[in-house]
C-alpha cells in the first residue's frame, strides 16, 4: 500500500481509514472518520468495523476532505460521504491490484477468473490498467465481497485519446472472453480529468456520457472535453 499522504489520490482508488487515529474514535468507531456525513445509516458502521476501506468517488472535493464512498454487504448499501486525508492510513489504485491474488479458495469465481484470462489483452495495449468493482474491494481489503455472479469491473487508463476502431476491437476481445467465462465485464475508460464507458465509447459516431467531478455531460471527444 502506499502512503496517501505521499501520492496523488483518484477516483476508484480504495483508501484505508486509519483505525487508530483520534479521528476515527480511537479505533471503536471507525464510521466517526467520515465528514459532511448526516442521516448515517446504521449498516455503514458495520461495514467500516469489519472492513475499514473506503472508494474514492468521482465529486468536487470540499476543502481537504477527499469524497469516498461506503460498501454495505449488498447492491443496496452504498453510501457517499467524505474523509480527511488524515484520516487515511494508506491508499491502493486499480493498478497496484493486479499484484494481488484472492484466496485461493476464491480464486475459481467467475470475476477472478476473467481478471486473469483479460490479462495479456490488455497489457498488450501499453495502458495502465487495473480492477474496480467488488473484486478491487476483495483484492484490497481481503473482505469477501464476489460472488458467483459479480461483474468484473476494470479501469483502463487512456491519457491520450484512442481510437474508436481501436475502442472497439478492445471491447470485442474482452467481450468474447467474459462471454467464454460465463461472466460480464464493465470497463472504464479514464482521461486525465474525467472517465466513460469503453462500451458506449466503442459505437461509432455517438457520443458518450463523459462522468467529470462536477457532473456528467455528453460529449463525442472525451479528450477535447477534459
Amino acid at each position: 500500500m502506499m502512503n496517501a499522504r505521499q501520492y496523488e489520490i483518484r477516483p476508484l482508488d480504495l483508501l484505508k481509514i486509519d483505525t487508530l487515529s483520534s479521528s476515527a474514535g480511537g479505533g471503536a468507531d471507525v464510521a466517526a472518520s467520515l465528514l459532511f456525513a448526516p442521516n448515517v445509516p446504521s449498516w455503514v458502521a458495520t461495514s467500516l468495523a469489519r472492513s475499514p476501506f473506503v472508494v474514492v468517488r468521482r465529486a468536487p472535493r470540499l476543502g481537504d476532505a477527499i469524497p469516498i464512498g461506503v460498501r454495505g454487504s449488498t447492491r443496496g448499501e452504498r453510501f457517499g460521504a467524505w474523509i480527511d486525508q488524515r484520516s487515511i492510513a494508506s491508499a491502493l489504485s486499480p493498478e497496484a491490484l493486479l499484484e494481488r491474488t484472492p484466496d485461493s479458495d476464491r480464486a475459481h469465481l467467475p470475476a477472478f477468473a476473467l481478471l486473469r484470462a483479460i490479462s495479456s489483452s490488455i497489457q498488450a495495449t501499453g495502458l495502465a490498467w487495473g480492477p474496480a468493482g467488488s473484486t478491487g474491494f476483495e483484492l484490497a481489503s481481503g473482505t469477501p465481497t464476489v460472488t458467483p455472479e459479480s461483474d468484473l469491473d476494470i479501469v483502463i487508463r487512456a491519457p491520450s485519446p484512442l481510437s474508436r476502431d481501436a475502442a472497439a476491437a478492445l471491447l470485442d476481445t474482452l467481450s468474447r472472453t467474459a462471454r467464454e467465462i460465463g461472466t460480464r465485464i464493465d470497463v472504464q475508460i479514464e482521461t486525465p480529468e474525467a472517465a466513460f464507458s469503453l462500451a458506449e465509447f466503442a459505437r461509432a459516431n455517438l457520443r458518450v456520457m463523459l462522468r467529470h467531478a462536477d457532473g456528467p455531460r455528453l460529449v463525442a471527444d472525451p479528450w477535447a472535453a477534459a
